[in-house]
């Protein structure tokens, strides 16, 4: 779905910073895990927050960009792989292991990681049911045709009331 989308939900730091929150005391009883591995750049910064909420201080990146103009998502790269002391932790195939993302939308991001790593917990803030088969756990379901804004991609700016934007 692209930022065109008749239906957007705009999320705010605070309200991002209590979803990420609410995301950490759920995996809280779903471990225990020896480290984190958030997927670039949507991935980051609920890494941290869960980090700090589960006192965990391993944390890598694996970079894969499907977002290339912000408005369509097309093929699938992977940028930076995980590294190989973290796929070695546990059955060395993720078990022990946490992936986080902001949101999963189709599911082709998170299947590329599940490859990866098969055995590892799955969480993102938000879900969209295309690809919410392929996590284990998350906080918020949306429609698969709504725009998410995420904090980090706004400017402060006058946003049209919900009817105004409304076919009718």
């Amino acid at each position: 779905m692209s930022p065109t989308s008749p239906k957007a939900f705009p999320v705010s730091w605070d309200q991002f910073h209590r979803d990420a929150r609410a995301l950490a005391w759920r995996l809280a009883s779903a471990g225990p895990f020896e480290a984190i591995v958030c997927i670039t750049r949507g991935g980051l910064v609920p890494a941290a927050i869960v980090a700090r909420e589960l006192d965990l201080r391993l944390i890598e990146s694996v970079c894969i960009a499907s977002y290339h103009d912000y408005k369509s998502q097309g093929e699938l790269q992977v940028l930076k792989d995980i590294a190989p002391s973290i796929k070695a932790i546990g059955d060395g195939k993720g078990k022990g292991v946490l992936v986080i993302d902001d949101l999963t939308d189709t599911g082709k991001t998170a299947k590329i990681v599940r490859d990866m790593l098969p055995n590892a917990h799955f969480a993102a803030v938000y879900a969209k049911p295309a690809g919410r088969p392929l996590i284990d756990t998350f906080v918020t379901e949306v429609s698969q045709d709504t725009w998410i804004y995420f904090p980090w991609d706004m400017g402060l700016s006058y946003q049209a009331p919900i009817r105004e934007g409304s076919a009718g």
